[in-house]
């Protein structure tokens, strides 16, 4: 696929971030986009900023009848789906001893059942033009941070459902690619960076592995690599080599772990006192809409 002229290009969590990002961009190269997910009024404002290639479509990715609602809508609206981007994803911030537990399963719902969903409902229309699944996974599915528990299952979750669902559907002539960005400069990460606990955890963070890149740069990579169809895609491209020593690096994290932890633990319970178990573990727009 050199191009995606004339494309119809399905994107979940499109209201902000890498889904709004990379709907304008495949939009200005010609595709046919539609914007799918849960913020229905912050999706509408890109759609418009779009034009006539994009319209939105409101529904939970873990939601089987919305999800089917909207697909079908998009069919019938633009013809067909070439490429489906499973982008939608939320995060908490917590220990687990400690995390509300409702907060803490929202994610793991939204983040990997909301991938395989998506890919479910969609994928006998890809199978049909022989076109594309993406889903975006993380560096947090190479490295297992403190904190993010729930986080890293999903996005490891993701990677390896991609990877069986890669080899089930070649002979069909679809294509499948996971994507691992690393710290991103979009509403989740800078909402998780207020935190007054998880917040300093991550800034503290050695070199490469806590440092945050401008949105631009995940939208470069993912881009290119959608029009490739690639099989992984990397951003930055560092995070590829983390793959071959990934079974080195649990240790490695603990170690560097094992001083800052138990002072987090202790403020994570303090915080939660303070303002609540579920306001302590939400992050971002997407996070608090998902979980409402």
């Amino acid at each position: 696929m050199a191009n995606v002229k004339g494309k119809v290009v399905l994107i979940t969590g499109a209201a902000r971030g890498i889904g709004a990002g990379l709907a304008e961009r495949l939009a200005a190269q010609g595709a046919k986009v539609a914007l799918v997910g849960l913020e229905a009024e912050e999706q509408q404002k890109v759609a418009d900023r779009i034009g006539d290639s994009a319209r939105a479509w409101e529904a939970d990715v873990t939601d089987w009848t919305a999800l089917e609602k909207a697909t079908a809508g998009v069919v019938e609206h633009f013809g067909g789906i070439d490429i489906v981007i499973a982008n939608a994803g939320i995060a908490t911030t917590g220990f687990v001893r400690s995390i509300d537990p409702a907060a803490f399963e929202k994610v793991i719902e939204v983040d990997l059942l909301g991938v395989w969903r998506t890919f479910r409902v969609t994928l006998p229309h890809v199978i049909e033009r022989k076109g594309y699944l993406l889903a975006i996974s993380s560096l947090a599915a190479i490295t297992h941070a403190p904190g993010m528990a729930n986080y890293a299952a999903a996005k490891a979750g993701v990677e390896a459902f991609c990877n069986s669902l890669r080899a089930e559907v070649a002979h069909l002539g679809v294509k499948v690619g996971v994507a691992h960005p690393t710290w991103i400069r979009t509403d989740l990460v800078e909402s998780a960076d207020k935190h007054p606990v998880f917040g300093k955890l991550r800034a503290g963070m050695p070199g490469l592995m806590g440092k945050t890149y401008p949105l631009d740069v995940a939208l470069d990579n993912i881009e290119a690599g959608v029009l490739k169809r690639a099989r992984t895609i990397h951003v930055p491209r560092w995070v590829g080599a983390l793959k071959l020593i990934r079974a080195f690096l649990p240790p490695i994290i603990e170690l560097g772990s094992r001083t800052r932890v138990p002072a987090a633990d202790k403020a994570a319970l303090d915080d939660i006192e303070a303002r609540g178990a579920r306001e302590s573990a939400i992050t971002g727009h997407g996070g608090r809409a998902a979980t409402k």
